[in-house]
């Protein structure tokens, strides 16, 4: 069985200031842009069977700029609509609801751009992306290479672990990583967690 291979996106600057960043499609920061060419190296001499990335172009300039090529973009790789708290800090929001957490409260309704989602939809979303990957996965003749979002990427590995949705909330995830999902004796394992190659 191969490997399933996630790297978070570089830094933007709502990233960079801890804003909700989900279907806001801002640009990689100049720190954003090195960091996705510094994963060059990590994927120089590896030939993934399959690329997939989030539609959203920090994903796809982060998928360029570390050298994967041809990949398929997907509608299911979209980070957590945030509703409401698009473009909002934690520190803003807990202003009025000081013990407010996205894994616990979910988020309120946004505009029509942002209805905002709960984690059991994006888990459904995760839940899809893996049912499309595994195959890949099972065939064995290379990785597997997300690109897309932190919060997106902890509940899909939340989800890879058997884990509920939430249980994402465990697994801090920086810009410009890889982390590697894998087996043991036909489990699912993390093999490697949020390393900068």
């Amino acid at each position: 069985m191969s490997d399933l291979l996630l790297v978070r996106h570089g830094e933007t600057a709502w990233s960079a200031d801890g804003r909700h960043t989900g279907r806001t499609d801002v640009p990689l920061t100049p720190r954003g842009v090195e960091e996705a060419l510094f994963l060059a190296p990590f994927f120089r001499d590896r030939h993934p069977a399959l690329v997939l990335t989030s539609p959203l172009r920090r994903a796809v300039a982060t998928a360029e700029l570390a050298g994967l090529t041809g990949g398929l973009t997907d509608p299911d790789l979209y980070e957590w609509d945030y509703g409401g708290y698009e473009g909002v800090t934690t520190e803003e929001i807990q202003r009025t609801a000081p013990d407010w957490s996205l894994w616990t409260h979910g988020v309120p309704p946004g505009d029509a751009a942002h209805p905002g989602e709960s984690a059991a939809e994006v888990g459904a979303r995760a839940d899809r992306a893996l049912a499309r990957v595994a195959p890949v996965l099972r065939a064995g003749r290379g990785d597997v290479v997300v690109v897309a979002h932190g919060h997106f990427l902890r509940v899909l590995t939340a989800r890879y672990l058997g884990l509920g949705p939430a249980e994402g909330r465990l697994f801090l995830l920086r810009t410009g990583t890889v982390s590697v999902l894998s087996t043991e004796h036909g489990l699912p394992v993390i093999a490697e967690w949020n390393t900068r190659p």
